[in-house]
């Protein structure tokens, strides 16, 4: 009886092992998706051997810079050497500036053009197309950086190429090019409130439910965050497939430095204007150094004179587009400082463990060390709970500066990204005086509700500015951006504790001696509309002014720029009609388009207006565009799967590297691995203590005969 107990004892609790930890499985087809999971995954693939679970065998990236855009080839490459049909998914990353406006599908001899489509109709003609057996790709965007294909129905031997074409522009900073190409979406968190608002809208609580999807507390609808729930392989491990990059630079002067923080790379020059950089592992030199775990940084210096800076026009049969590209004066140091307040937001959840919170720990230190006796402060850090290192802000000298590197010293890592509601007892705890304010976030940016941090900041910017450092190799550069932008702040990046000293000090420059403040541009006889910003922030970085736009009429008259900078008053004007307009640089009116999209859409302002969602649709489909709105759809119209059966894969992505399973580990919504590792510890410690003691009953018992 004893022994059946002591069994009965570990049978249950393996029971409660394999419930609470059933999402590191791969889920099969066919699974009951009644409990909504939206959560990454570490997947542990096992199942049926004839479907192949990485259907995506090659991406293949060739960019153009010629000057100062970019213009970007993407091949993706899928085959099916398994012996069942499948619809293959799959998460892909790409820069928050891109404009995508092309996309072919290649199978066989069939070779179609994809369509833009309003999403809803695009995603409707897909899945009609997959349930008659055709073969059909759907390009879809989940965020400005997080894109999502859907191919239908690859049959066993199939090979399928995905061509994307997209633009974007390389803008330099303190003198500076860089082009990031990312490689890895990062997995997201999604907080528990997201999914209580979905849950509310389900049963009709929403108010402003009126037949569509309730949107959740970040702004997105349950099937709009549903890519979060994205398989992982486990920490280091690397699919079996290829990442090759290739980028074919060019410029009307000498280019210099040639490097890359990120990649080892070969550099073939083609003259001083020209070059030709490859990954030093395409030719399979390092085949363990897979190139796409982490994004791709390419820096570059251009000699001699200004490339590119001025007035570009393009000369089009309907409109015609303008872009407008100014050098700002240099940086005069500021005498006068006035004291400063800083509020640092530092993250230190599950997703930051290791190496990236080891790195954020160094520039949190330098930055604290560094700031003025007249400055005060305040750290908050954050996971699932957030706790501030004192009530209200302190001054900025040793005693303070000592306990701050104490605490950050002490954290580990662990738990969820709960972003928002630091960031509002952040923002409660700032003084009322008259002192400037900031607001420094520090972070990964693994989030899925961006938008609910961009309207906090937007609720706040009367009385704050915000600037923002995302730590890693491949952070959510839409949310560090994007906190930037909406905050009227600067944004920075640091893949490594080598660059976090510098990287501080050019945050203390920025903020201490801005380059041009107030600045203006008009437009004195020369007759322009639609213009692209509407508004120009104060300029922190030396990087140029850039504004887009419409222009109709004659070539005639001057655009000014004024602004204010340590000397006073800067001016600088450009004769409209010494410029000739180029009929073939279709890329400014695709510039000018992302440009108006990312003003209505990409930082939550307005994002619900029906009129927003009206205008930005008529962009997409415009200039044949990705939006929110619209997709790409792709169907070859020939019946290639008669039997119309089918197997669902969803391509499993590598962690980025240095990020561990505790980022995505088979946790679900609310919770990061360090909640489930506490499950398990308590779990093994139930086992053990059953163990323990039947095995002491059982030795007194055998110790007494």
């Amino acid at each position: 009886m004893k022994k059946k107990r002591t069994l009965f004892c570990m049978i249950f609790t393996l029971l409660i092992f394999l419930l609470s930890s059933s999402s590191v499985y791969a889920m099969e087809e066919g699974d009951s998706d009644e409990e909504k999971v939206l959560a990454p995954y570490i997947i542990i693939l096992s199942g049926d051997p004839s479907v192949d679970r990485f259907p995506l065998k090659e991406t293949s990236v060739t960019t153009n810079i010629d000057g100062i855009i970019a213009e970007t080839y993407v091949v993706q490459t899928y085959a099916n050497e398994g012996e069942t049909p499948i619809n293959a998914s799959y998460v892909f990353p790409a820069s928050t500036n891109i404009t995508i406006h092309g996309m072919q599908m290649i199978i066989g001899d069939n070779i179609v053009t994809a369509k833009i489509k309003e999403k809803e109709e695009a995603k409707e003609e897909f899945e009609e197309a997959k349930s008659e057996g055709k073969s059909a790709s759907l390009l879809e965007q989940q965020r400005p950086n997080v894109f999502t294909m859907d191919i239908a129905n690859i049959m066993p031997g199939d090979d399928v190429r995905i061509e994307l074409h997209y633009t974007e522009l390389v803008e330099p900073e303190e003198n500076i090019y860089q082009f990031v190409f990312p490689t890895v979406v990062g997995p997201r968190y999604a907080s528990p409130s997201e999914t209580e608002n979905n849950d509310n809208s389900a049963d009709g609580s929403n108010e402003n439910n009126s037949g569509n999807s309730a949107a959740d507390s970040s702004g997105h609808t349950d099937e709009e965050n549903d890519w979060v729930e994205t398989p992982y392989l486990t920490e280091g491990s690397i699919p079996p497939g290829k990442y090759d990059i290739t980028v074919n630079l060019s410029s009307g002067v000498p280019i210099a430095n040639i490097r890359s923080t990120s990649h080892d790379i070969r550099v073939t020059k083609n003259g001083a204007n020209s070059a030709k950089i490859t990954l030093a592992n395409s030719a399979g030199d390092n085949p363990s150094d897979y190139a796409g775990n982490r994004d791709f940084i390419l820096e570059y210096q251009l000699n001699g004179e200004e490339v590119d800076c001025g007035l570009m026009l393009n000369q089009g049969e309907d409109e015609n587009y303008f872009m407008l590209m100014v050098q700002p004066p240099e940086r005069c140091e500021v005498e006068d400082i006035p004291p400063r307040e800083y509020m640092f937001v530092l993250d230190v959840s599950g997703s930051m463990s290791g190496f990236p919170l080891d790195t954020a720990k160094d520039l949190i230190k330098d930055l604290v060390s560094n700031l003025r006796e007249t400055d005060s402060f305040n750290l908050m850090m954050f996971s699932n709970e957030a706790f501030l290192m004192a009530p209200s802000s302190v001054a900025a000298n040793e005693k303070n500066i000592q306990t701050a590197i104490r605490l950050i010293d002490e954290q580990e890592g662990g738990g969820g990204t709960e972003l928002a509601p630091a960031l509002k007892g952040a923002l409660s705890f700032l003084s009322d005086e008259n002192e400037a304010r900031s607001v420094i976030v520090i972070t990964d940016g693994y989030i899925s509700g961006e938008k609910e941090i961009f309207d906090i900041i937007d609720d706040n910017l009367d009385k704050v500015s915000f600037f923002s450092f995302g730590i890693g190799t491949s952070v959510n550069r839409y949310l560090i951006d994007g906190i930037a932008k909406a905050g009227i702040g600067e944004s920075f990046v640091v893949i490594d504790s080598s660059e976090a000293a510098e990287t501080a000090e050019r945050f203390r420059t920025y903020i201490e001696s801005p380059i041009l403040t107030d600045i203006q541009v008009t437009y004195d006889g020369f007759d322009v509309y639609d213009v692209e910003p509407q508004k120009l922030p104060t300029l922190f970085a030396q990087r140029p002014i850039v504004v887009y736009g419409k222009w109709r009429g004659d070539l005639t008259g001057t655009v000014k720029i004024t602004g204010h900078n340590g000397n006073g008053k800067f001016v600088k004007e450009i004769p409209v009609e010494q410029i000739k307009p180029l009929k073939d640089n279709d890329a400014i009116r695709y510039l000018w388009a992302r440009k108006k999209i990312e003003r209505l859409t990409d930082y939550g302002i307005s994002e619900n207006d029906p009129n927003i969602k009206n205008e930005v649709t008529r962009l997409g489909l415009k200039y044949s565009m990705m939006t929110p709105y619209t997709s790409f759809i792709a169907v070859v119209e020939t019946i290639r799967n008669p039997e119309k059966e089918s197997k669902d894969v969803n391509q499993p992505q590598p962690l980025p590297l240095q990020v561990s399973d505790l980022a995505a580990g088979g946790y679900r919504i609310g919770s990061e691995p360090g909640d489930l590792i506490l499950v398990l510890a308590a779990i093994l410690a139930v086992t053990l203590t059953c163990f323990i003691r039947n095995k002491r009953r059982y030795t007194s018992r055998t110790g007494s005969l």
